[in-house]
């Protein structure tokens, strides 16, 4: 097949030449016996961004979620988080696995957790009951199509957090685009939270990684949850190179995405057959659900590979569309004409 369209997630794309060529440059050392000096370079730089204490490189967005919430939760305790949230589906419970946590999901109408949904849900100090201890949420939320969280509801429910006695965890994986999106800066987001973890690897097209952020002390035991879970990395700054090349020089581009984003969403809401999850797109994106009268996710996802557009079922009635920066707006516009044409008359039940 020529001319694919992968829109199945913004980890599919490839590093620039620019990258490769930082990649192939980098100066590297042992970061486990001592410091390799480009990790150490994309730690400080990501701490500085966020106005942070400091940051820690590790492999992937979960490892950084899983170390976050092991430190900040003893074992046997529970957190909460919104019902739909990565840290709950797409983590093979790790939380339960690893380090012996419960996970206490909130059920929301729209991604967003407010205040009037989370009252009540700590627990009372009682010998029969779970501990709670932390509260995370997700911006953007992944399974709500990249849902920008709004500002004035993430700092009313981390200052309901500290009322009760919790502790703060962001998962930004795609904090960038959020920033992107509101002109809000990544530091003024992240200021309600103890701990943030952001991803290289999805809107900014690293090959991998990703970081987890918050003070000395709470790094110093991530160093050693990191370990334990064997995340520990020798000459890392191969890899880390990408991730700074792409923190550096890729943010400033992500409005392209979230605006092919809204042509893709602009096609199936024109489609009687697709609507969009949540109602709008906020950044890159797009989840539409299917109208069972036309078929299934899953035979969408098999017509639209049939055209050379890639993309995910997540759900029986549900596909995932999602923009980065290896597709341009020409492609865009391909993939929003065959999304269209497809949609126009029901499949056979055959198929």
């Amino acid at each position: 097949m020529t001319d694919v369209i992968d829109l199945r997630s913004d980890t599919v794309t490839q590093p620039t030449p620019e990258m490769r060529r930082a990649i192939a440059d980098a100066e590297v050392g042992d970061a486990v016996i001592d410091v390799d000096p480009t990790v150490q370079q994309l730690e400080e730089y990501t701490a500085d961004l966020l106005g942070m204490p400091a940051a820690v490189f590790m492999p992937s967005g979960s490892m950084t979620n899983q170390v976050a919430i092991r430190v900040h939760c003893d074992r046997g305790s529970e957190f909460l988080c919104e019902s739909e949230a990565h840290i709950y589906h797409y983590e093979q419970a790790a939380f339960a696995q690893l380090s012996g946590l419960v996970a206490h999901t909130i059920h929301t109408e729209n991604g967003v957790m407010t205040r009037e949904h989370l009252e009540g849900n700590v627990r009372p100090e009682n010998e029969h009951m779970v501990r709670t201890r932390l509260l995370c949420v997700e911006n953007t939320h992944n399974r709500w199509g990249g849902r920008i969280q709004p500002q004035d509801s993430v700092e009313d429910i981390c200052q309901w957090a500290s009322e009760n006695g919790l502790m703060r965890h962001l998962d930004g994986a795609r904090l960038w685009n959020a920033a992107a999106a509101t002109g809000i800066s990544e530091k003024d987001l992240v200021a309600p939270f103890d701990s943030v973890s952001v991803c290289y690897s999805k809107g900014l097209g690293a090959p991998v990684g990703s970081a987890l952020v918050g003070s000395e002390d709470f790094l110093y035991e991530a160093r050693r949850a990191r370990k334990l879970f064997g995340g520990g990395m020798r000459q890392a700054g191969i890899i880390a190179a990408g991730a700074l090349h792409a923190v550096q020089h890729h943010r400033d581009r992500l409005p392209e995405d979230h605006e092919h984003a809204q042509l893709l969403a602009d096609a199936c809401e024109a489609s009687p057959s697709l609507s969009i999850r949540g109602g709008r797109v906020d950044t890159n994106i797009i989840i539409c659900e299917v109208d069972p009268a036309w078929g299934t996710a899953a035979a969408m996802v098999a017509k639209c590979e049939e055209q050379g557009v890639l993309s995910l079922s997540v759900g029986p009635q549900a596909i995932r569309f999602v923009t980065h920066l290896d597709v341009n707006r020409t492609q865009i516009e391909r993939a929003a004409e065959i999304i269209h044409t497809l949609t126009e008359s029901p499949i056979p039940k055959s198929a």
